[in-house]
Parts: C-alpha cells; structure tokens; sequence
C-alpha cells in the first residue's frame, strides 16, 4: 500500500447519477461532464461507468479529451465545451465529436473537413446569454446563422448557454439568462434551422430550475458527491466519492513549549502526543490548513498542528490513546461516523470544492472502489 491514496467510491457515483435521473425523468438526456479528469476522480473509470449507468453524452473541455474517450472506447456523443483549435477539425469529423461552435471560421473549417470526408460535422452552437466568457453574442446571433446556412456539411445538433447563478438563492439572473435562450432558440426555429437538444442546465439547474431541463443537462460536480454551493434550494441527496487517506508515520511525546513544524508555527502549550502522516501539499492538501484543518484517526477528528509541508502533517492525537504506527488516517471522507467533506475543507481554504477535488485527484494512487463492471 503507498503511504497516501485517493479511494474513488464508483457506487457513489452511480447513485449520484441516479440522483440525476430522477431529477429529469426519461425523456431528457444526460450529459455527464468528465472534464478535468471528472473533477479529479478519474475520467475513463467514471466514463466507464457512468456509460454502464445510461449517460447518453459526455461533456470534456478539449479536444484531446475526447479522443482519449475514443480510445478507450465510449461510444456515446462527446460534446467539446471549450471547442476546437484550428488542427483538431479532421479528429473532430473522424471521431464524431462534437464541438461547441462560436466561431465561424472554425465552422468553415469544419465544413472542409466533412466534405473531404464525406461525412456531416455535428456541432452545438454555444451561445452568450449572460455569462460572459465563450459563446454567440446574441445581437450577432443573426449574422452567423445567415453565414452558417451556406455550409451543407455542418449539422446543428444542439444549441446551448451557460448559467452563471444557478447555485444562487435568487434565480433571477438565471431567469433573465433562460429568457435570452428563449428567444435565441425562436431566432433558430424562425429561420427552419432545426436541432436535437436545447440544453442550459448544470447542476444547480438540474435541482433548483426544471425548467431550464429541456432536452439535455449537463450535470458535473453533483455526480461527484458535493452540492455546487449551500445555497441550494432543492438539493438531491448526494453521496460523496472521493476520499483521501493516508497512515501515521511515527507517534512520539514532546514536551510543553516544543514546536512543530517550519517557522516554529506551533508551540505546544503542554505535553503533546504529536502523529506525522504521509500527506502534504504535494499531495493536494492546501498548505492554508496549516494550524487550521482535521483529520480522523479512529474515527475521532484531530487537529492538524504545525504547518503543511511538501509530503508530511503532523496531528495532535493526545486525546487518541490507542493512536500508533500505520493506523489509517482520512483526511477527505468518512471514518466511523465522523465525516470531512470537501465542502468543509474548501470552507477552511477559502475556495470551492471543485477545486479541492482536482487538486487531491491528481494523487497517482488511486483506487476504483465498487465498480459495476466486470474487471479484465
């Protein structure tokens, strides 16, 4: 056993996603989003077996993503949410990949592509309808479907957009957001350019706006056990997935008045039991804990005292008599019935748990728990 590792609970994962499905029912696709290495958790695994689960699309940031899925053989739609580079149009045509399209050169180019090949290339038009980063201005909107209907090898799959508060209380703006789709998917059906999915729903839409399901959703970190933020107000009964584990190193006494760590930035007040375990920012654990976060040893949380270096923490584990060598300790997830959620440790880092997910998943020690596939 390595002295840290990252358990991935794929059980979990499938009764998230089972979350998901009945949130949206039968009639509405999922696209689960496995970028970024599903958030840390291992995109191929989780592709696998969210494939197994019934996923109809899977959602990744570049293009490179996506080829990896080919690879490794998902079958399903693969949707590029950040779209192509100028090299990848031939993959994207080979593959049958489908790119997410705000630009028309990039449609062009598709176009080339798919006529060389005498195939159709399958987009989803990203359109901007509040959040401001990739996608159709709408004023433009116009414009770039008139240029659009002169390509004869680009199909119009989908059309989408992105909600920028739909894990905020007040769902104004998403209201607002959804209004603007509205009337650009009217613009479409004016113009008799027909498509599969609308889709706008991540996963605070998902659970708090149904109406923004329309034919597809495009749920992520809700797959992964955490809630996109407390502000949800219809939230689903997740399981978490992830856990970060290691062992204790060595448990000695030091006097009162003895400190730990770099800086001298802890000084114990009296005679402390102290416990260093093989974990540290190298591993994903934010340095920002130092002096501030907890781990379980026997179920029962114990401080992290001292600053977090490269590879080792140390603990205070006076008030856990039966703590010794090599007893497991966790970091992230459950022991007995305490839990540390990335939610509590994001709270701790001042980030999100999106980040503390990426960040513990890049571990090279994984370990795939309960899968429903049959292991080669």
């Amino acid at each position: 056993m390595a002295l840290n590792w990252v358990e991935i609970d794929l059980a979990a994962l499938r009764h998230n996603f089972s979350q998901v499905r009945q949130r949206v029912g039968s009639q509405v696709a999922i696209l689960a989003v496995v970028k970024s290495d599903a958030y840390g958790h291992g995109m191929l695994p989780v592709a696998r077996e969210l494939a197994e689960a019934g996923a109809e699309f899977f959602g990744v940031s570049k293009c490179w993503e996506a080829l990896k899925l080919r690879s490794a053989g998902i079958q399903q739609p693969i949707l590029v949410l950040a779209g192509m580079e100028v090299e990848d149009a031939l993959a994207v045509v080979a593959h049958d990949l489908r790119p997410a399209v705000y630009r028309l050169d990039h449609c062009r180019l598709l176009e080339r592509a798919a006529q060389h090949a005498g195939k159709q290339a399958r987009i989803h038009l990203k359109l901007d309808t509040g959040m401001g980063r990739l996608g159709i201005p709408l004023p433009d909107l116009g414009p770039f479907l008139d240029q659009l209907a002169g390509l004869k090898h680009v199909q119009v799959e989908g059309v989408f957009s992105h909600l920028a508060t739909s894990d905020e209380s007040d769902k104004a703006f998403s209201q607002e957001q959804l209004a603007r789709f509205r009337s650009a998917l009217q613009m479409l059906h004016d113009r008799s350019i027909s498509f599969t999915y609308a889709h706008i729903a991540n996963s605070g839409a998902v659970m708090d706006i149904p109406e923004a399901h329309y034919q597809l959703v495009r749920p992520g970190i809700m797959l992964y056990g955490s809630l996109p933020s407390k502000d949800i107000l219809s939230p689903a009964p997740l399981r978490p997935v992830m856990a970060l584990k290691t062992k204790i190193l060595q448990v000695k006494w030091v006097p009162a008045g003895h400190s730990i760590g770099y800086g001298r930035a802890f000084v114990c007040s009296r005679p402390t039991r102290i416990a260093t375990i093989a974990v540290g920012y190298d591993d994903g654990y934010p340095r920002v804990l130092s002096n501030r976060g907890e781990a379980l040893v026997h179920g029962v949380r114990v401080p992290i005292v001292g600053r977090v270096s490269m590879n080792l923490v140390t603990l205070d584990v006076t008030h856990v008599p039966q703590a010794s060598p090599d007893d497991e300790v966790v970091l992230l997830g459950t022991q007995g019935t305490e839990r540390i959620s990335a939610e509590e440790i994001a709270q701790k880092a001042h980030t999100i748990s999106y980040e503390i997910y990426c960040a513990i998943g890049k571990n090279p020690q994984r370990i795939f728990l309960n899968s429903s596939r049959r292991l080669a």
